[in-house]
């Protein structure tokens, strides 16, 4: 059976927008802003037909590139939202027959039928290859305004085997943004937002000198220089502390923007997020302070593995961090109710005093390395396995 991509429209169809030309040494693109609409209504990737079989730049490169669902459900949702945005180029490429680039007016035509020709001898939604931005054109079929630009390259006429160098660069060849600086970035907002808290707060650990964190988390994802035990991530932190505050971060930073009150944490949600409303109400110090008041009673209890740089020891590391910040829901709704500041204290004398650890035990053959040893520690730490 054809594929409806390659269906014919019985009538031409046409498109116009601002472009401009870029000679470079590949040969002249065509740089464009495109209108959402459009750019999905012209635009195709061989997902669909790359399970059956490969294709083109599939086959050329010996790949397949399915959509990834979490990616295009991601990306379904931040296009709504009051900062969406996408300032990079969606890479196309378009038979030459089919576009027409005008130098004076500075606009390219695309068409589903070539100059020559009475009736289309393409489908419309078969004119131009995705060679990169695939999950960003299924996103954009979720958006509910009215007007989404898109920056657009694009590539006429170009061969199959400049298209896979093309594909091969963009895709295979990136390099990848560490978490941590993401979330450092967050700082520059001028919102709240619990990313940016949650950052705050990373920082804020890190230089309190008489804190139980100080000088150990590791910003931007790079070693800070002068300092030689910096086992936790700032990525690490944000991410075990923000489940905290927010079962959806990226809506509550856009309720934010829009100036919308965020919802407060009620029923089971508060024993879930029991540091949910302390975020709502801006108590920023507060949350701060309960966490490192946390970390300070477990300081207090195992001074020597907390304390030691050696390897062998995971306590202090990141699996071992992990596991105390699963940890923490249960110590703190022990000793209190959501909202409140509880004491290292009481931390320590009603929570982790009990427990029979001892130092030595926080070795990697007790807790291995990785997701395992974390998740054996927490449930040590619960009491719902034995060490030995």
């Amino acid at each position: 059976m054809q594929d409806e991509l390659e269906l014919v429209d019985p009538d031409p169809i046409q498109y116009e927008f601002s472009c401009i030309r870029a000679s470079q040494p590949i040969g002249d693109i065509f740089v464009a802003s495109i209108p959402f609409k459009t750019l999905i209504r012209m635009s195709y990737f061989d997902v669909r037909r790359v399970l059956q079989e490969e294709r083109d730049i599939e086959r050329y490169l010996g790949i397949q590139r399915p959509l990834e669902d979490r990616r295009v459900r991601s990306l379904s949702e931040y296009v709504n939202y009051k900062d969406a945005s996408f300032p990079t180029s969606i890479i196309l490429a378009i038979e030459e027959d089919y576009a027409l680039f005008n130098d004076k007016k500075n606009t390219m035509t695309v068409s589903n039928k070539r100059p020559e020709e009475e009736a289309p001898s393409i489908a419309i939604g078969h004119l131009a290859r995705v060679l990169d931005g695939q999950h960003r054109i299924a996103g954009l079929n979720a958006f509910r305004g009215a007007t989404f630009d898109v920056p657009v390259t694009i590539f006429v006429g170009a061969d199959i085997s400049d298209q896979a160098h093309i594909f091969a660069t963009v895709n295979l060849e990136q390099t990848k943004v560490q978490k941590s600086l993401v979330y450092d970035l967050f700082s520059l907002a001028r919102t709240r937002s619990p990313q940016k808290t949650c950052h705050n707060i990373a920082v804020a650990l890190d230089r309190d000198k008489k804190g139980p964190l100080h000088s150990r988390i590791k910003r931007l994802g790079f070693a800070t220089e002068g300092r030689v035990f910096e086992p936790i991530t700032q990525a690490t932190f944000v991410e075990a502390l923000m489940p905290y505050l927010s079962s959806a971060p990226k809506k509550d930073r856009d309720d934010l923007l829009r100036d919308k009150p965020l919802e407060k944490a009620v029923d089971s949600d508060l024993y879930r997020m029991p540091l949910r409303n302390l975020f709502v109400a801006e108590r920023d110090l507060e949350i701060t302070e309960t966490v490192s008041n946390y970390f300070d009673a477990v300081k207090r209890r195992w001074p020597v593995a907390w304390d030691d740089q050696g390897r062998g020891m995971m306590l202090n590391r990141t699996n071992g961090f992990r596991a105390l910040m699963r940890f923490f829901r249960h110590a703190y709704l022990d000793i209190a109710a959501p909202g409140d500041v509880p004491s290292a204290q009481k931390f320590f004398d009603r929570v982790f005093r009990p427990l029979e650890l001892k130092d030595e035990d926080f070795t990697t053959e007790n807790f291995v390395p990785g997701t395992g040893g974390e998740a054996r520690l927490y449930r040590v730490l619960r009491k719902e396995e034995a060490l030995s």
